[in-house]
């Protein structure tokens, strides 16, 4: 069969782009020095996908939408550039002796951005609601920082009404009650906080339309959202009464524009910043580079890009992810075949031909920076087209009527859908060179139409009951190792539909006191788990990107964190 030459075709266009975007960009710019910071004015980042519209918490889906809570919520604690956790709304906290409870006493000076005071109720609010009955049905995906709280199970079941796992003991000190030793209590408890006052009359299955969650945002952050034109603009004015100080700057204003114009727009001055999740494209590097009113901040992701496989398909209506429901995708049942598939996909020329090298091959869904992270024990999946095709070979997947491509060991046609968002470029981009690396290797590949992110996901997590394989990108939690809250049986993010037991049991085990307290444990349980996930191979991580950031030197107090662009924002500040 004839094919075009994809990823050459594709290189040789980049490559070219970048240079013209370089010749382009005038040496008779007017390059000056930043001059004094000064108080006030606005800044403007530059976001090329627009946020779902969840601006809660406890709902929010995608990094767009986090992009605006970063600023407007506040979780107990935060962390600093070593992923150590530091004081946030709370000041400081100890544990009891046996590490079941941790008790946080909290700033005695917070307000809500409506000025009512922020109190251990409003924590423990938090917590209930994400505990709640029909939490999981309203599409609340946040319920791994609440399993582990004393009484869960009965609670969210509605067995009982009391809530046990998170209690006022005034309205400065707050306790979270585990059922047992917790390793993550910490991390547990570092979810941003939402205010009772605003949501307690609301039923948690009418939260996420609410107009508190939509427009009408109240946080304890820097920021307060003033503004939204959907899909277009999202303007944040500075909280004068944040409890660190009134913010430097008067407001911070998100635009949604086209991936292509980006760096236009960033070189222009028509934008400030372009950071999360996308960031500018390794393709402009020297370019932007070259403008000397622009910095560069280079630094591996905290997160990946990832080809999920469908090993199982949701039952219709299955709110509440029970494996048990599960139909297998016969598709890709077959473990040796997703292997194959793993095999037949060259990542390095993706990265070295999408990415111009800005990037790396990751094989476990831990991030790169963790402890926890293992590249050596789990399969490295190293690019290798004979493997692919003899492995398709031995499940009986063979090419019976000469047409170059396999049919199933029935002798049935066999086409994989491939299905991918709009959004980023050099997702979209992968999409057909993916295709044609399975297709050299007797996979028939139907690449459908991508759709619109917001669209896509609701599909993906509802309707995807014909789907085989999917792309994705992941910003991945930095307070803990532990992949849970993607990969495990009943994770919402678990879009594989992935049962494993023993993986699953694994997970279990790195977090099990009292041996889950020593972190070489904890290391040894989940590079089992990372060897296991390569066996079983519900996804193939395509590359971890490096996060390419990029401000205007006009814009002063950046103080980037391994895994975001926005940090202690209320210092932000714009010179004269």
């Amino acid at each position: 069969m004839k094919k075009k030459n994809w990823l050459l075709v594709l290189c040789l266009t980049l490559v070219l782009g970048s240079i013209l975007a370089a010749c382009s960009n005038s040496s008779d710019d007017t390059n000056s020095e930043p001059g004094e910071a000064v108080d006030g004015g606005t800044v403007t980042g530059a976001m090329d996908t627009a946020p779902a519209g969840l601006f809660n918490p406890i709902f929010y889906a995608d990094a767009y939408e986090n992009n605006i809570l970063s600023l407007t919520h506040e979780g107990l604690l935060g962390q600093d550039e070593n992923l150590d956790f530091i004081p946030k709304l709370a000041k400081e906290w100890e544990f009891n002796e046996d590490q079941t409870e941790v008790t946080f006493h909290l700033e005695e000076n917070v307000k809500w951005q409506d000025g009512e005071p922020f109190t251990a109720n409003d924590v423990v609010f938090t917590y209930k609601s994400i505990a709640s009955p029909g939490y999981v049905e309203a599409g609340g995906i946040r319920t791994q920082y609440v399993e582990r709280l004393l009484g869960y199970e009965d609670f969210s079941t509605g067995k009982t009404d009391e809530f046990e796992g998170v209690v006022a003991v005034d309205d400065n000190t707050v306790t979270f009650k585990y059922a047992n030793p917790n390793v993550l209590a910490l991390s547990d408890s570092s979810f941003p906080i939402i205010p009772e006052h605003i949501f307690k009359d609301i039923a948690i299955a009418d939260m996420p339309k609410a107009a508190a969650t939509t427009k009408d945002v109240i946080g304890t952050g820097p920021f307060k959202l003033t503004n939204v034109v959907e899909g277009e603009q999202y303007v944040l004015e500075k909280n004068e009464d944040y409890w660190q100080g009134a913010p430097k700057l008067d407001s911070i204003v998100w635009k949604v524009v086209d991936q292509s114009v980006i760096l236009g727009m960033l070189e222009s001055g028509e934008v400030d910043f372009v950071a999360d999740p996308t960031g500018i494209q390794a393709a402009d590097y020297e370019s932007v580079a070259a403008n000397d009113n622009v910095e560069i901040v280079e630094q591996p992701d905290f997160g990946y890009q990832v080809m999920g496989m469908m090993v199982n398909h949701r039952e219709q209506g299955d709110t509440a992810l029970d494996p048990s429901k599960w139909t297998e995708n016969k598709k890709l049942s077959n473990q040796k075949v997703r292997q194959a598939i793993a095999y037949a996909v060259d990542r390095e020329a993706i990265i070295n031909g999408l990415l111009y090298g800005k990037g790396v091959v990751q094989n476990s869904p831990i991030a790169t920076q963790f402890w926890a992270y293992d590249d050596t024990k789990p399969n490295q999946y190293k690019f290798d087209a004979e493997e692919a095709k003899s492995l398709l070979d031995e499940a009986g997947y063979k090419d019976t009527n000469g047409d170059g491509f396999r049919e199933d060991p029935d002798g049935n046609e066999w086409v994989l859908n491939l299905n991918y968002p709009l959004g980023n470029q050099i997702r979209e981009k992968s999409a057909p060179i993916i295709q044609e690396y399975l297709e050299a290797v007797g996979i028939k590949i139907d690449l459908r139409q991508p759709k619109q992110a917001a669209a896509y996901f609701e599909d993906l997590e509802k309707n995807a009951q014909d789907w085989d394989l999917y792309l994705l990108g992941w910003s991945l939690d930095s307070t803990d190792p532990d992949p849970s809250g993607l990969w495990s049986s009943k994770a919402a993010y678990n879009y594989s539909r992935w049962n494993n037991p023993e993986a699953e049991q694994l997970l279990v085990d790195a977090f099990t006191p009292p041996d889950a307290f020593e972190q070489d444990f904890r290391k040894e349980k989940y590079s089992e788990w990372q060897v296991k996930f390569s066996e079983d191979l519900p996804a193939l991580i395509l590359y971890a990107q490096n996060s390419l950031w990029a401000y205007n030197k006009r814009l002063q107090g950046i103080d980037v964190l391994p895994y975001s662009f926005l940090n202690n924002t209320h210092l932000w500040s714009v010179t004269k």
